[in-house]
């Protein structure tokens, strides 16, 4: 009866010895997943940048571009960005410039994107949202 109760102690260290390496081996690759994840996430956030022009909502050309004007215009006198506009000059996100003018693009505000002017204020940084402003 002892070498009867031994085998069935050794059968259950065994178990209990493969369940363990089992579920270590499932936690380690979980791990593993998820850093790979968070590791993509933070890469993509860090290349994702829009440019923004501040444009002159009223000088509107039938060939659907804005006239292109000084970021002065949609920043407040402490230089802080305004969100949308400011009179009739908006943030333009996007687009492309030809001869002053810029077309193309959105006035829709993208997030999670780092958006900076053409002159190299800051609007938006990327990642979890935020706005910050900088000199240019």
């Amino acid at each position: 009866m002892a070498a009867g109760a031994k085998s069935v102690e050794s059968a259950k260290k065994k178990r209990s010895f493969r369940t363990k390496a089992s579920i270590a081996v499932a936690v380690t690759g979980v791990s593993v997943i998820s850093l790979v994840i968070v590791g993509f996430a933070t890469a993509d956030d860090e290349e994702r940048e829009v440019n923004a022009d501040c444009v002159d909502w009223d000088d509107y050309n039938p060939d659907g571009s804005y006239l292109v004007v000084d970021d002065d215009h949609c920043e407040d006198d402490d230089g802080n960005t305004y969100i949308r506009t400011y009179g009739s000059y908006y943030w333009y996100y996007g687009g492309r410039h030809v001869n002053g003018r810029v077309m193309s693009g959105s006035t829709v505000k993208p997030s999670d994107v780092r958006i900076v002017s053409r002159s190299g204020t800051v609007i938006q940084r990327g990642g979890f949202g935020g706005r910050g402003s900088g000199g240019g």
